[in-house]
């Protein structure tokens, strides 16, 4: 990774650890319990990888840091509420995320669903407060789009494909849309809430779109391919579950060295998807390789 952009990834980080410690105050009375585990989750470090793409792409469209930075915590909210369903025993049943015991081994199952449920709605609340922006038809844009995105149409359907996939024949075609709903899609809602909150025109849009689509299928074969060759310790969780699961991805279907291959072409597609933005997408640009090259 580039000092350059090593510094723009842990300097969003640092603000975006900020912004969900001041969006999440924990309250007195025994409710107080499941803000504890709301805040566990999504305090706990981690890529900031969503919410650095909102902050970036709005960068592009000079969008108020303020702003964009609550748009990035909402995101980030939907992401972290998702990692601790995943990890629950009805689904993915895991002990460890980021290097420690997962929310429902640290609290309990009950307090865990609460706080991906508590995660999921403070999201939305964020997004539909003036402070986000102050258009209200541009607060409803962004509230459509994340619900989409998390939603049926997008992360919760996605899962509800890879849960069924599991120990039959799939075809790449069906894992290609399964990870373009679970991942993929959460994504597209970082890449374009810049342009929404910019009223962007449809050319920009577009482009951002593109590199969006192509950005998280390269990010997610490159996460299929560390479940395979990662280390456990530097990923802060388990590696080889998706095959002991029997779970349909990139690599069974393709194979460690076109799955590889593949994602390093899609990267470069991604970077080339920003030309209308010139030198100012740069960061951008080096994400995609990163996505591709990184190792945790």
């Amino acid at each position: 990774m580039s000092p350059d952009l090593a510094e723009a990834l842990n300097t969003v980080a640092a603000r975006i650890e900020a912004t969900l410690d001041a969006l999440l105050p924990l309250p007195g009375g025994p409710e107080r319990r499941v803000v504890e585990a709301m805040r566990y989750a999504s305090l706990a470090g981690g890529k900031r990888l969503r919410p650095f793409l909102v902050v970036e792409g709005a960068r592009l469209f000079d969008v108020a840091p303020g702003q964009a930075l609550r748009a990035a915590a909402a995101i980030e909210m939907v992401h972290c509420y998702s990692l601790v369903h995943d990890d629950l025993p009805a689904m993915d049943d895991d002990d460890m995320r980021r290097g420690r015991p997962t929310v429902h081994k640290a609290f309990d199952e009950a307090t865990a669903i609460l706080a991906g449920d508590g995660l999921l709605t403070r999201a939305f609340e964020v997004l539909a407060d003036p402070a986000t922006h102050t258009d209200g038809a541009v607060r409803c844009a962004l509230v459509a789009a994340l619900a989409k995105a998390a939603g049926a149409e997008g992360m919760v359907g996605g899962q509800m494909i890879d849960l069924a996939a599991e120990h039959r024949a799939t075809e790449i075609g069906e894992v290609t849309r399964l990870q373009r709903l679970k991942t993929g899609a959460l994504i597209h809602f970082a890449c374009l809430a810049g342009p929404i909150m910019a009223h962007a025109p449809a050319q920009l849009r577009d482009a951002m779109h593109f590199y969006a689509q192509d950005f998280g299928l390269a990010f997610q074969m490159a996460d299929d391919l560390l479940d395979v060759e990662g280390d456990a310790a530097a990923l802060g969780k388990a590696t080889g579950k998706d095959a002991g699961r029997g779970k349909a991805t990139f690599v069974s279907m393709l194979g460690t060295a076109r799955a590889r291959d593949q994602a390093s072409r899609l990267a470069d597609r991604a970077a080339a998807h920003l030309a209308p933005f010139g030198a100012g997408a740069e960061r951008l640009r080096m994400l995609a390789r990163w996505a591709v090259e990184r190792r945790n």
